[in-house]
């Protein structure tokens, strides 16, 4: 084994040569191709010869323009792809490969050894591929197969043959540290060493440890929507990136990195996988999240609570008068019932139920709301909805125009000519002229009509009235909206506490409020009003944590980006949000698309934790039994219960302490909400404690304090739980976030309990799963 690891590890050596050399030639090439476009913008009017005095002079300045561009376009795009391949390679001096397999194929005798990394890479020669890129049809073999016979599909068939090895390397800054031939246990070890090196500042790829669950998730390519189920820490969102990576990489003709957008659950988590791409050789793709979207459409007109705040009032608020009625409020308009509500609403309005707002001019009505209505509905009935309002907004403008006609003689026109500056005056003169006809150099002849002066004075005064006209503004989208809270409902429609929720959303609207759950019905309702303002450029969306989402805001991304398919990510265990008692599940996702454009792909083993740790995590959600531990080794989970808040402070500030003495890098002590975060940070005694809030966008190292609603899709070295008690967890809807701030640890995880622990913790107390330090 040593001297085959001697060879490995020379190969390696040779291999970082290569990438030296190619490096140093790319190095040269950028250089000479940054000064080349340089040199042809700074001297691009000096190639070219500009004279239109005939046609064939005008024809040979367009043809010398379009050489000139195509040169220059050349070059940029030369240079882009050389920088892009010199980013790529000096990455590969670090890892320059992960794995390798023995394949013979079909018909053979000989026995190709392929290297596989994250770009493909020949020797200087250019002629035998040292690396072969992870994405290459080859490379599925590595994924897909164990020792025997294998198959992988290329543009010319499928190519049969015999996987007579598979192994896998650890390379780290150029240098072999071990080695492992994975045929019987599939990139376990790796996979070992690489979890028990803690986590860093971003979120490293996986790819040399992908199992064939994970493979199927990257290399699936059917159907409009794969919708991946998966347990907390089974690397879900890992395979999901590389899944982009790969789509990339195969469709690189007709896909761009700026033709998908991801939608993750806060800007912080966005932060922390913002080196995932880039680390598998792509550019990053866009990534918002669903409320940065809600707040591009709406925060002109309103003030929109996030999601987080929602929850929030959720966690903290139980003893509000309104708090009934706020989940009732919540679940309903989070409902494909709902959904189904404001789309025959939005029907009704063909006939009645239109509201407008005033026309106004200099403070005063010049088409009322009234007359807008009567004009709707009593002409032009028979075109389609919005058809009848492009109409009214026609009959509008006209309105508009015949106002200018009467508005020019008036006094408060002439009163504003008199008052023209010379410069103004001058302006105008030039503008009516130009309007006229006159060239440059005649304008100073242009004697200025007092008629056309007094009606250019007043179409710039209307030009505001205009444009809300030709933007629909005169609508009254509010008012609309509001309209649906006051109208009759057929009772077996309605949660019971109906009348409340009416009172709560119009309470709101009126102060121009608008509710979470309210924000994606009112876009809704306002895209059917006014025409949907869909994206067609984009042409896949991921959607991380999607158990977050409602089956509503599904619905509207599916009409948002109508030519995107779509990747679906979720942990139904970890559904935290109030609506989450109607499910995301593949059952209702499938109603998106159809059962033959869907997929469902299941991964049940979880990577992030230690054994312990897992099967604790497991016994707190129904069906946890389905989750399957990594055969990693650690300490149970610990239970510590405490007389009162002072000693918890001190619990905390020596357990913190000691978890940093034995090397742990990330700690999280993580509370059920914001409030109770605060009042932890501004408590506990701790050097460099750093405390996470809603509007954080970096990923935080070292020791924290986060709600748990914040803390899902990342992971810490030590997980502390504030207060387990009965008194902050006793209510079973609290169970899921309960498992999501457990499930975020990787080697050790530390309960505290002031008083009784939370009953949630009793299968895992009967079961022995959590050690209880009473």
């Amino acid at each position: 084994m040593n001297k085959e690891f001697e060879l490995e590890q020379r190969r390696v050596g040779a291999v970082l040569e290569a990438i030296q050399q190619e490096i140093g030639k790319l190095e040269k090439e950028t250089s000479m191709r940054k000064n080349e476009v340089v040199t042809i913008r700074k001297h691009f009017w000096d190639e070219v010869r500009v004279n239109t005095d005939t046609f064939d002079d005008y024809l040979e300045t367009i043809i010398g323009l379009r050489q000139e561009a195509q040169a220059l376009s050349v070059s940029q795009s030369t240079h882009r792809h050389a920088s892009k391949r010199l980013s790529t390679l000096r990455r590969m001096k670090e890892i320059p490969y992960f794995g390798r397999i023995d394949f013979t194929e079909d018909g053979s005798t000989t026995q190709e050894q392929v290297y596989i990394g994250i770009s493909s890479l020949r020797d200087p020669h250019n002629e035998d591929f040292l690396i072969y890129d992870w994405r290459a049809p080859i490379s599925s073999v590595y994924y897909d197969f164990q020792p025997g016979p294998a198959n992988y599909t290329t543009p010319m068939g499928v190519i049969q043959g015999t996987l007579e090895k598979k192994m896998q390397y650890l390379i780290r800054h150029g240098v072999l540290q071990s080695m492992f031939d994975t045929s019987l246990t599939i990139g376990d070890e790796i996979l070992q060493q690489v979890l028990g090196k803690g986590t860093d500042k971003q979120m490293h790829s996986i790819v040399a440890t992908i199992q064939q669950e994970q493979n199927r998730i990257i290399r699936h390519d059917r159907g409009r929507l794969l919708v991946v189920q998966g347990a907390a820490g089974s690397g879900k969102t890992s395979a999901a990136m590389q899944r982009i990576a790969y789509l990339l990489y195969k469709y690189r003709d007709r896909l761009k990195a700026d033709q998908i957008i991801l939608f993750s659950p806060n800007t912080m988590f966005s932060q922390y996988v913002s080196n995932v791409l880039p680390e598998l050789g792509e550019e990053n793709m866009e990534q918002a999240t669903f409320q940065e979207y809600l707040d591009h459409r709406l925060s002109r007109d309103f003030q929109i609570e996030n999601p987080y705040d929602q929850l929030e009032y959720v966690l903290s608020k139980t003893d509000s008068p309104s708090y009934q009625a706020r989940l009732e409020s919540i679940r309903f308009k989070a409902s494909t019932r709902f959904a189904d509500a404001i789309h025959t609403y939005r029907q009704s309005l063909e006939t009645s139920g239109m509201l407008f707002k005033d026309i106004t001019f200099k403070g005063k009505p010049i088409v009322t709301a009234q007359q807008i209505e009567e004009q709707f509905y009593n002409h032009d009935t028979d075109l389609k909805f919005y058809n009848r309002l492009e109409s009214l907004k026609d009959w509008l403008l006209k309105e508009i125009n015949e106002l200018q006609r009467n508005e020019r003689s008036k006094q408060w026109v002439q009163d504003e000519i008199e008052l023209l500056s010379d410069e103004q005056y001058y302006k105008a003169r030039n503008f009516l002229a130009k309007k006229r006809g006159y060239s440059r150099e005649s304008v100073a002849d242009y004697e200025i009509e007092p008629k056309a002066l007094a009606n250019l004075i007043v179409q710039q005064r209307l030009k505001s009235v205009r444009k809300r006209i030709r933007s629909l503004e005169f609508i009254d989208l509010k008012g609309i909206y509001k309209q649906l809270f006051l109208n009759k409902w057929s009772e077996e429609d309605l949660p019971k506490n109906w009348p409340a929720i009416c009172q709560l959303t119009v309470e709101q609207l009126e102060v121009n409020k608008l509710l979470y759950e309210d924000a994606t019905p009112f876009l809704l309702l306002q895209e059917l009003i006014l025409g949907f303002q869909t994206n067609n450029s984009i042409k896949h969306i991921v959607i991380d944590e999607a158990q977050d989402y409602s089956p509503f805001q599904f619905e509207f991304l599916k009409r948002l980006f109508p030519m995107a398919r779509m990747t679906v990510l979720g942990d139904f265990n970890q559904a935290i949000f109030a609506h989450a008692s109607e499910r995301v599940d593949f059952h209702t996702l499938t109603n998106l698309y159809g059962p033959e454009e869907s997929e469902f792909i299941q991964i049940s083993r979880s990577y992030r934790s230690t054994k312990p740790i897992i099967e604790f995590t497991r016994s707190l959600v129904p069906n946890g039994e389905s989750i399957i531990p990594f055969e990693r080794d650690g300490e149970p989970p610990l239970l510590k219960r405490v007389g009162d808040y002072e000693e918890l402070h001190s619990q905390i500030a020596s357990k913190v302490s000691d978890l940093q003495s034995r090397g742990f890098n990330t700690i999280a002590i993580i509370c059920k909400s914001a409030e109770e975060s605060r009042r932890a940070y501004e408590s506990l005694n701790i050097d460099d404690l750093k405390l996470i809030k809603s509007g954080s966008s970096e990923y935080e190292q070292g020791i924290v304090v986060i709600p748990s609603y914040l803390s899902k899709g990342i992971e810490f070295d030590a997980v502390i739980i504030y207060d387990a008690s009965a008194n902050v967890y006793g209510d079973e809807s609290l169970r899921r976030i309960f498992y999501t701030a457990c499930t975020r640890a990787m080697h050790e995880l530390h309960l505290f309990s002031v008083g009784v622990p939370t009953p949630l913790l009793r299968d895992a107390i009967r079961e022995v799963f959590i050690k209880n330090q009473e």
